[in-house]
């Protein structure tokens, strides 16, 4: 799944950090996301959509 986690983060100037706060989770965790090592959980997917005021569908899009 390719998603646009680190252009969304670079927009409101956050770093992996900032937005592993935010969302109650690991900078690693934002890392393995945002370079497709690992898909978020339901859950997790959710609150970042919350967190960056858009669909998840804005966030991800499925591998072709």
């Amino acid at each position: 799944m390719r998603n646009r986690l680190r252009v969304l983060r670079a927009e409101r100037a956050w770093t992996q950090q900032d937005l592993a706060q935010r969302l109650g989770v690991s900078r690693q965790a934002v890392n393995a996301i945002e370079t497709g090592k690992h898909d978020p959980s339901l859950p997790l997917a959710f609150r970042l959509a919350a967190v960056f005021g858009r669909p998840i569908e804005d966030l991800f899009t499925p591998d072709e």
